[in-house]
């Protein structure tokens, strides 16, 4: 029952904001702004660093209400997805943190390594761990990319002031901006995370205007699990990047859509994955299973060699669910040039 839950969260990891959804996310599923590191602007591992004067007291609202902090933070527990990141990329070295795709190490990508003095205490995902956050002693949780769940929250805001989900962000409905902004204000760093999304916006602009072909070019973005094929929707975190990009949601499938954020995809219909660019990405299976599938090579954007597949936990497929502040930059500098090489086979 684990197993299938799981698989269900990996195929909807990483949703945007403002959108009605059910679940999301997993423990291992399926994007580095420059001059951002944890030497810089900031204090040691748990410290929130310098923060302007009149900071404090800090509201942050969210779907239960507005949160105040009352001073600036020492010791920060990161548990929502891409929480752990976002603090890092404002020069903040939570004490505890979740590792949601199992990285390992830090708990955190590529597009964040060595940003940790000290690595962080793990805590538990879906579950988390309170006794365990009660013992690191935080004076701030965040959570801004979860379940929404009132209980958890409710549990969390008795160890510290918590951050949780934006308004209509439950489960995982918080897209990189908005979870940027909402960690940077509860830290007292407004500014930097301002800085943060102006130079992610600017470098959106030149990837746009160095790819005018990706301009009104369909594109599906899916996946295969072990219960078959799956593609993303409007409100997704993988489709609001392309879409950004220029391209537009392959129709199909947003007709298929309801309130989540992916659809499934019956074999008789693997055919109607079919865009200008198609991407996949393997969740309990592997890259291969998808090259190879009979039905998934028949598909005309397959065979015009009009489509990317992503390796198993590779850098680019997590950094592609991730969708934080960080993991976009990493796509934007790694990942784009797969897409345009596709479209120009």
């Amino acid at each position: 029952m684990l197993k299938r839950s799981i698989s269900s969260l990996r195929r909807t990891a990483a949703p945007t904001r403002r959108r009605a959804a059910t679940g999301v996310l997993a423990v291992s599923v399926a994007l580095v702004v420059a001059g951002c590191s944890s030497g810089s602007d900031g204090a040691g591992s748990g410290d929130a660093g310098t923060v302007a004067k009149g900071a404090f007291p800090a509201k942050v609202s969210t779907k239960f209400g507005d949160v105040t902090v009352k001073k600036q933070p020492k010791r920060v527990v990161a548990l929502g997805w891409g929480d752990a990141e976002t603090a890092l990329a404002l020069g903040v070295q939570p004490v505890g943190a979740s590792d949601w795709l199992a990285f390992g190490g830090d708990g955190v990508g590529p597009w964040a390594k060595g940003k940790y003095d000290k690595s962080p205490q793990k805590i538990g995902t879906l579950e988390p761990e309170y006794e365990k956050i009660a013992a690191l002693q935080p004076d701030l949780i965040l959570d801004t990319k979860s379940s929404g769940d009132q209980k958890r929250y409710d549990t969390l805001s008795k160890i510290a002031p918590t951050v949780g989900v934006p308004k209509g962000g439950d489960q995982y409905l918080t897209d990189w901006q908005d979870q940027t902004e909402m960690v940077a204000d509860a830290l007292g760093l407004h500014d930097k995370g301002q800085q943060l999304i102006d130079r992610t916006k600017a470098k959106f602009a030149a990837a746009v205007e160095a790819h005018p072909e990706f301009k009104g070019k369909t594109v599906t973005s899916g996946s295969l699990s072990g219960e078959g094929f799956n593609a993303y929707v409007q409100g997704s975190g993988r489709v609001d990047f392309l879409e950004r990009l220029g391209f537009k949601n392959n129709p199909w499938v947003e007709q298929q859509g309801g309130k989540g954020f992916f659809v499934s995809v019956a074999r008789e219909n693997v055919n109607k994955l079919d865009a200008d660019l198609l991407i996949m990405e393997p969740i309990e299976t592997s890259a291969s299973e998808i090259k190879n599938d009979a039905l998934y090579k028949k598909i005309p954007a397959v065979q015009a060699g009009h489509d990317v597949v992503f390796g198993l936990k590779s850098a680019e497929a997590n950094a592609f669910a991730m969708d934080s502040v960080l993991s976009v930059n990493y796509v934007l500098d790694k990942v784009v040039p797969e897409f345009a090489a596709a479209l120009k086979n």
